[in-house]
């Protein structure tokens, strides 16, 4: 890349992504501010791209078929002509981005979605203002090597004017040193930075083994709701006061850099234990108890910690600042302003969840995965009336793996809606076979409960989807029931709200699953288009001894037959919480007393053997 480009503006970009509607929208942004855009629609495609003429910067997709982001990046950086070429990755700000794995690979920075339009120039301009720095700067060393050179013959006339043109020159590189090892917009150290810092750190404790430090890893508690609610500029506000409020509790002998986004690492140089740490850790989060004050608004936020003993056995940066992101992601998961120490056990886990998210990959796109059924029955006559449709993954190495193990896996990678949409056709297509048995009058009449998520409610082509798939197997559509967990709904309500108001619109019933577990109120559950309530599992199964847990079932019950909806309580494993459930007048059931979620032809052997007996 030649000075000029960057001076100009009229430096060539490449986009890499495989959404066309990504591709216009970076493309118009960028061509608005007089870059040359080209773009790409696959990694195979750029890398050919690059090859007829290397660009001056490359904006790259992490989430692409055939080839991902990080496949693309390594391919790139093998090429010592083309290697010095900036990479930023442009990724939705969730779990599918590896922040650590995005910079091993070669990436200079990475950008969120939805994109802020001064967001993504501001950081191309950076990262083309720094690799024009580096230019400048060996040029600059040219300069003053030719200058010295100079010096012994014309010491005498030009002292003072070389001396003028050494410290402006010096003070240039001071200058673009600092940019470049900066973050712009808390001026805090940024990741150039805080690994050469790091890697100080590392060389000592490997040199003396007694020597230890810790590493912090803070996240930001809920940052991404000031920047849902406030917007992105008061949410950067908001970062470079709470990098002010850190700055201002470091201990001694101690170092601050941000991450990026809403993370910041503290290097305690001179700390030596986890408990240390730990006070460490708790006093700030006390202080940040307090509000975060910028501008005229005051912000409660606080962080969740990732703490990592620096010892001999790290070799490079990137595993402490791999482990301790690891540990902060574990403190998350139990809540905010909480903690966790980096221990071996994180790290296999880290490591199993990942190849496990590889299996699950293939897995959705080959479609190796196989519906069970657990019957719902009627506990006014106890005849079977229908069935839940439960997927069930059976793994090639590890045999069964429970639904919890990866559904939230398909959530946080967004493969549930590949594999939600595979459910519901699988389902509707067994759905139409029993519909077809006009003489098995216990199979005909089945209705069949889908399970559905807040990400496939979100997707503007749900409808349409599904009434295609009840057009191409014909079934009575009054029999496909749909369930929607309430805590995830409570999520998003205005959202999932008209969802499931067209849904319903469409003659499709809607059922509210574990209902008693989230924070519902009584005017959503007026306002849902709902005809069935699903009482959870954790109120039933102590039902014969919890008076509590009595109450609650009894209140749930009659609130719902007050408002005109159906009952339906899971996790019957008891004649005994039969009975009470019977007597309270529930509508219907589910649990192991009647059957675990089976095969379909385990099903209909249960339905043909339980029906006969009440008929």
């Amino acid at each position: 890349m030649n000075q000029s480009n960057t001076n100009n503006l009229s430096a060539d970009i490449l986009i890499v992504d495989d959404r066309p509607n990504n591709l216009k929208l970076l493309s118009k942004i960028l061509a608005s501010h007089k870059y040359k855009v080209r773009c790409a629609v696959s990694g195979v495609m750029a890398l050919q791209a690059v090859k007829v003429k290397a660009p001056d910067l490359i904006l790259l997709d992490i989430s692409m078929p055939e080839m991902d982001g990080y496949q693309v990046c390594l391919e790139l950086k093998k090429d010592p002509e083309i290697s010095q070429i900036p990479v930023i990755f442009i990724s939705a700000l969730d779990a599918t981005f590896d922040k650590v794995k995005a910079f091993q690979v070669g990436g200079r920075d990475y950008i969120t979605k939805p994109f802020e339009i001064a967001e993504v120039v501001a950081r191309i301009k950076n990262q083309l203002q720094l690799r024009q720095a580096q230019e400048q700067l060996h040029d600059l060393n040219q300069q003053l090597e030719t200058l010295n050179n100079q010096l012994e013959q014309k010491v005498a006339e030009r002292t003072f004017q070389l001396r003028a043109e050494v410290i402006e020159r010096r003070q240039a590189q001071e200058k673009l040193l600092h940019m470049a090892m900066h973050d712009p917009l808390t001026d805090l150290a940024n990741r150039n930075y805080l690994i050469e810092r790091l890697q100080t750190s590392v060389d000592i404790v490997r040199h003396s083994p007694s020597e230890k430090f810790v590493l912090l890893f803070l996240g930001c508690d809920r940052f991404k709701i000031v920047n849902d609610s406030l917007g992105h500029v008061a949410g950067d506000r908001l970062l470079q006061a709470i990098a002010y409020r850190l700055q201002n509790l470091l201990p001694n002998h101690s170092f601050l850099a941000r991450s990026g986004g809403d993370e910041f690492i503290i290097v305690l140089e001179t700390t030596n234990s986890i408990e240390k740490a730990i006070n460490i850790v708790k006093s700030i989060q006390q202080e940040f108890t307090k509000p975060t004050v910028f501008g005229k608004r005051e912000i409660f936020i606080n962080f969740s910690v990732g703490i990592v003993l620096g010892t001999k056995d790290y070799e490079n940066p990137e595993q402490l600042i791999r482990d301790a992101d690891i540990a902060m992601h574990q403190a998350k998961k139990c809540g905010t302003t909480t903690h966790k120490v980096f221990n071996a056990e994180m790290h296999q886990k880290a490591i199993s969840n990942l190849q496990l998210e590889t299996d699950l990959r293939l897995a959705v796109h080959r479609k190796k995965f196989i519906l069970h059924y657990q019957p719902v029955v009627c506990l006014q006559n106890d005849r079977i009336i229908g069935a839940e449709a439960l997927i069930r993954w059976m793994h090639p190495e590890k045999g069964q793996i429970p639904p919890e193990r990866f559904i939230s896996i398909t959530e946080e990678t967004n493969l549930i809606v590949p594999l939600g949409m595979w459910v519901i056709q699988e389902a509707c297509s067994q759905l139409a076979n029993w519909q077809q048995q006009t003489k098995n009058p216990f199979l005909n009449s089945l209705e069949l409960e889908i399970n559905l998520s807040i990400k496939q409610l979100a997707q503007p082509d749900l409808i349409e989807q599904i009434e295609q798939v009840i057009l191409e197997t014909g079934i009575q559509r009054q029999k496909l029931k749909l369930e929607i967990t309430e805590s995830i709904f409570m999520e998003r309500v205005e959202t999932s709200q008209s969802a499931l108001d067209k849904l319903k619109d469409r003659g499709l019933e809607l059922i509210l699953d574990d209902f008693g577990t989230g924070y519902s109120s009584l005017e959503y559950l007026q306002k849902l288009p709902i005809s069935t309530l699903k009482i959870d599992r954790s109120f039933v199964m102590d039902l014969e001894q919890n008076t509590h847990n009595h109450k609650i079932v009894q209140a749930t019950i009659n609130l719902a037959h007050t408002l005109g909806l159906k009952i339906i309580a899971e996790g019957i494993e008891t004649t005994e919480q039969l009975d009470i459930l019977k007597q309270l007048g529930c509508d219907y059931g589910q649990g192991y007393l009647f059957s675990k979620p089976v095969a379909v032809n385990t099903l209909e052997e249960i339905i043909e053997t339980f029906n006969q007996k009440t008929s």
